[in-house]
């Protein structure tokens, strides 16, 4: 997958989460996808390149980084919490859309209950297969 390709399965999968919306606080050259207020997702090609930076659980980041050449630390974020993504031979529609489906159920997991647009521990599960 191309990097257009990917901010554009990126960007599509966001716009289908539920509460999810579009923000540009940091310029025109930023797309910062929240939900309820919190970051969930960045598209940006201020790097040299499409880039698609997500929050990731740690353990799980440390995996993928070591699983896809394409995936390294977050650019500009805690290297920890955050991954980015770009284009290439081993990224998948289906790749992106379950990291972004992860992104966006992390960060609904820390809202407050009542704030939360969907069950964080549900939300997603019955569609996914193993990576």
């Amino acid at each position: 997958m191309n990097g257009s390709a990917l901010h554009k399965t990126a960007a599509d999968c966001a716009e289908e989460l539920p509460g999810a919306h579009l923000e540009h606080p940091f310029g025109p050259d930023w797309e910062v996808y929240k939900v309820r207020g919190k970051v969930f997702m960045l598209l940006t090609e201020v790097p040299g390149r499409p880039v698609v930076i997500l929050k990731a659980d740690p353990g799980e980041a440390h995996a993928l980084r070591e699983q896809y050449s394409h995936i390294t630390p977050g650019y500009h974020m805690n290297k920890k919490h955050w991954i980015t993504l770009e284009g290439g031979d081993d990224v998948s529609k289906k790749l992106v859309e379950e990291l972004v489906t992860d992104s966006y159920r992390l960060v609904v997991a820390h809202l407050p209950k009542a704030e939360q647009p969907v069950d964080p521990h549900t939300y997603g599960t019955s569609t996914r297969a193993a990576r």
